[in-house]
């Protein structure tokens, strides 16, 4: 496992329940455009870049058989 990689452990959502920020494990934060470049990046451990059909850029979770890990059901702050 790659040291330099962190996991998000938290996220901020809207009032229309899209994602805003997202927290690290070292507990730093980042606005949903900076997470989606660091996992560009391959900075962010665990999630990946899809294309909504609109073209805005979104991040998910890796595809895996857990549903409590995707970034909708983790818990917010």
């Amino acid at each position: 496992m790659d040291n330099n990689k962190s996991k998000i452990l938290k996220v901020k959502k809207n009032p229309q329940g899209d994602i805003t920020d997202v927290m690290l494990e070292n507990g730093n934060v980042y606005s949903i455009d900076e997470a989606i470049m660091m996992a560009k990046d391959h900075l962010i451990e665990g999630v990946n870049v899809g294309t909504a059909r609109n073209g805005r850029q979104y991040l998910r979770s890796n595809p895996n058989d857990n549903e409590s890990d995707n970034l909708d059901n983790i818990e917010t702050f």
